[in-house]
């Protein structure tokens, strides 16, 4: 948690850098593999332990796994955690905007489109309205080819040249 959220800065948490995955890699790679394994669930009775486990199954799977398979590993746990959190009302109690935007992230990746439909109100309420807009932008993406067209590479999956395309104009 103090990693993320008072050594690093915001622009670091949503930009591919390679060194930065690399310093992810180095201080945390042998922390997710724990977690994935569900070895770790113990941190989930908790608010701020929950969110460090959501940190490591969300965050630093895609970090450490940027364009992999591994780096959607940790997802459905941290899915998991996250609804529950709502549940356990961690969200609502937590004070601080960008810890909320983190709990909610989970959401916001899936491709589930119900998930990421029901997560956009939680974005407006508890992180921004711009949070809020890159929720409804997946959306679209999952209604238009229900899945996420960039990740099908790493996950082995074929992509339609409409996708093809599609993701050749987001690297643009």
């Amino acid at each position: 948690m103090e990693f993320w959220f008072q050594q690093c800065r915001p622009w670091q948490w949503f930009r591919r850098c390679d060194s930065f995955d690399d310093l992810v890699r180095e201080r945390f790679g042998e922390a997710v593999e724990p977690a994935l394994a569900e070895e770790l669930d113990h941190w989930s009775c908790e608010p701020s332990s929950g969110l460090t486990l959501v940190l490591l199954l969300d965050r630093f799977t895609c970090q450490i796994g940027r364009g992999q398979l591994h780096a959607f590993a940790g997802d459905p746990q941290a899915l998991q955690l996250s609804l529950e959190a709502i549940e356990r009302g961690w969200i609502t109690a937590e004070s601080q905007r960008p810890r909320r935007q983190f709990w909610l992230m989970p959401q916001l990746h899936s491709e589930d489109i119900s998930v990421v439909s029901a997560v956009i109100p939680l974005l407006e309420q508890h992180v921004d309205e711009a949070t809020a807009n890159v929720a409804r932008r997946h959306l679209i993406q999952l209604q238009r080819f229900g899945r996420y067209p960039h990740r099908n590479a790493a996950l082995g999956r074929a992509s339609s040249p409409e996708e093809v395309l599609f993701v050749q104009q987001l690297q643009r």
